[in-house]
C-alpha cells in the first residue's frame, strides 16, 4: 500500500513520539498492520518507490545469452531494416529454447541489456592531409519549375574540415567517380586515405575491414594514390564530419528551396559555397577553415596529369532519326551521322557523343525511360532539304515556342521561310527572335531579310564617341646620303 505524506507524519509521530505499538497505531488509523510495520521506523518513505528486481525464474543464464546473440548478430549484418524485435526473440526462444515464459518478460531483459550498452565514441583527431570523409545526401529543389530530388556528394577534409559539395541526379557509379575527382580538383590535392561506407558504387561485397571494392573505385584509388576505408555497418559515427556536413547543406543552403534552370546552376551556387565556407571558423579552433585548409592543402598528394576518366563509355549506331540510345533514352546526333558508329561517354549529369575522337553532341543525360532528347541545330541541314515537315517535326515543336511558329506561319515563303527563321532562332535564340516580331510594325509583312535587318542593327554596337587620337609618330630621314650616292648637286 502507497500513502500520502500526512498519514505518513501520524504514523511516524504515533510510534516515536508516543511511542504506540504497532497494533494500536493500526487499530487507531484503521490500516494494515503491514503498512504500519513498514513506515513506523522509517526505513522506508512513501515517495521513493523501489523498483522491482527480482529475476524471473525463466531468464537464465542460457536464455540470457541467447538474447545477447540475437542483438550482436543485428549489429554485426547492419541491417537496418532486419533486426530481431523484441517479439521475434521471444518467438525464437520458444521454438529454438523451449521457452515458458511470457513475451513481457522477454521485452523486459531486451530492454535492459540494450540499456547496458550505451553508445559511446572515441574523439578523432586527424594529421594534415591524412584523411577525407565521403557520404551521399539527398534535398529537393525546383529544376526549371520542377520539383525534384537530387542527390549530393560530400567530400570533407578531416584536418582543417573544408568542404566539397556537388549535387548529381543519381547515386550511380559514374557520379560518384565524378565527384572524387572534382573534390581532388577543388581542394588542388588528394588526402592519403578516403573513409566512406560500404554503399554499392563503392563496395562489391563485404563491409568495414573485409569490404571488397568495385573494380573502377579501386581502379580510382590505383591512380590518385589514395587509400580506401570503409565504415563498420551502422556506425555513421565513424565518419561524423561528412554527415554533419549533409545536413548543414540542406539547412543553410537549400533553404530557402533553390529555384535554378539546370543542376549546372545549382553546382555553382554550392561551389560559391564551399568557398564562403573558408572564412569560417569552427568552434574550438583558433584558424578559419581557410588557414587549416592551407596546411591541409600543403600535405595532400599531388593530382596526377591524367584525368582519370568517370565516365561510362559504349559505341553504338546512329539511328534513321539520327538518334542515339543509350541507358533505355534516346539523343540526337546532327544528322550527317546517320548510320555511323560513334562514342557515348555518360557522365554523372552529361553524356557527351564523339565521333572519330571529335565531340559532334552533349546533352543533360536522361534517366527514366524511353525519353528523346533532341537539338533543334542537329535537324536545320535535313529541313532546308525538306522543309514541308517543319511545322511538325518534333525537334522543332520540342525547342520553338508556339507564338514564334504561328508567326512563322505568316511569311511569305511559307515552310521555306520558317526553316531560314529557325536557322536564326539557333543563332540567336527564339527570345530574340520574339523581340523583333514586336518591333515590327503592325501592317508590314514580314520577311526574313526584314527579320535580319532587325537583327543586323541590333548586333552592331553603339558608335563610339570617344575621340581617336593619333599616337604615330614619324621621325625624319635624312636623305642627304642618297644624293651623294647618286650624284645630286646640293
Amino acid at each position: 500500500m502507497i500513502i500520502d505524506v500526512n498519514l505518513y507524519q501520524k504514523i511516524r509521530e504515533m510510534y516515536t513520539v508516543h511511542q504506540m505499538s504497532q497494533r494500536a497505531i493500526a487499530r487507531e488509523l484503521k490500516i494494515s498492520r503491514n503498512t504500519v510495520r513498514k513506515y513506523c521506523k522509517g526505513d522506508n518513505v512513501p515517495w521513493e518507490r523501489k523498483e522491482y528486481s527480482r529475476e524471473p525464474d525463466v531468464l537464465t543464464p542460457d536464455v540470457m545469452d541467447f538474447i545477447r546473440q540475437c542483438i550482436k548478430e543485428d549489429e554485426a549484418e547492419g541491417i537496418k531494416k532486419q533486426r530481431h524485435t523484441a517479439r521475434r526473440i521471444y518467438h525464437r526462444l520458444v521454438e529454438e529454447k523451449g521457452f515458458k515464459g511470457g513475451e513481457s518478460t522477454v521485452r523486459l531483459a531486451v530492454q535492459q541489456l540494450k540499456d547496458e550498452m550505451p553508445k559511446a565514441f572515441i574523439p578523432l583527431q586527424f594529421d594534415p592531409g591524412e584523411a577525407a570523409q565521403v557520404d551521399w545526401g539527398e534535398a529537393t529543389v525546383y529544376l526549371d519549375n520542377k520539383k525534384v530530388s537530387i542527390n549530393l556528394f560530400c567530400m570533407r577534409l578531416c584536418y582543417s574540415c573544408d568542404i566539397f559539395v556537388m549535387a548529381f541526379y543519381r547515386q550511380n557509379e559514374e557520379s560518384f567517380l565524378e565527384g572524387n575527382i572534382k573534390a581532388f580538383e577543388h581542394f588542388g590535392g588528394v588526402p592519403h586515405k578516403l573513409i566512406f561506407d560500404n554503399a554499392r558504387v563503392a563496395v562489391k561485397e563485404g563491409f568495414g575491414t573485409h569490404a571488397r571494392p568495385q573494380a573502377r573505385y579501386q581502379a580510382l584509388s590505383a591512380h590518385y594514390a589514395f587509400k580506401m576505408e570503409f565504415c563498420n555497418p551502422s556506425k555513421g559515427n565513424e565518419k561524423g564530419l561528412v554527415e554533419n556536413l549533409v545536413g548543414w547543406v540542406r539547412r543553410n543552403i537549400l533553404v530557402p528551396v533553390p529555384r535554378v534552370n539546370d543542376i549546372d546552376e545549382l553546382n555553382q551556387i554550392l561551389m560559391t559555397n564551399c568557398l564562403k565556407y573558408r572564412s569560417h571558423q569552427i568552434r574550438g579552433h583558433e584558424q578559419t577553415v581557410g588557414q587549416m585548409y592551407e596546411i591541409d592543402k600543403s600535405l595532400l598528394y599531388s593530382l596526377p596529369k591524367y584525368v582519370f576518366d568517370s565516365s561510362k563509355s559504349i559505341s553504338v549506331s546512329v539511328d534513321e532519326y539520327s538518334t542515339v540510345r543509350f541507358d533505355r533514352n534516346n539523343y540526337s546526333v546532327p544528322v550527317k551521322y546517320v548510320g555511323k558508329n560513334v562514342s557515348i561517354k555518360a557522365y554523372g549529369n552529361i553524356l557527351t557523343i564523339f565521333y572519330r575522337g571529335q565531340e559532334i553532341a552533349k546533352h543533360n543525360r536522361s534517366y527514366g525511360s524511353n525519353k528523346t532528347t533532341y537539338k533543334l541545330e542537329h535537324y536545320i541541314d535535313l529541313l532546308e532539304r525538306k522543309p514541308r515537315a517543319v511545322f511538325n517535326a518534333k525537334p522543332v515543336k520540342d525547342h520553338v515556342k508556339q507564338e514564334l511558329l504561328e508567326w512563322g506561319q505568316t511569311l511569305p515563303g511559307g515552310a521555306k521561310d520558317m526553316v531560314k527563321v529557325l536557322r536564326l532562332c539557333v543563332d540567336y535564340g527564339s527570345d530574340k527572335l520574339l523581340e523583333i516580331k514586336k518591333q515590327i510594325p503592325a501592317g508590314v509583312t514580314p520577311t526574313v531579310d526584314l527579320i535580319r535587318s532587325y537583327l543586323i542593327k541590333h548586333s552592331i554596337p553603339e558608335k563610339s564617341t570617344q575621340k581617336i587620337i593619333d599616337t604615330v609618330n614619324v621621325e625624319e630621314v635624312d636623305l642627304s646620303i642618297y644624293d651623294r650616292q647618286y650624284g645630286v648637286a646640293q
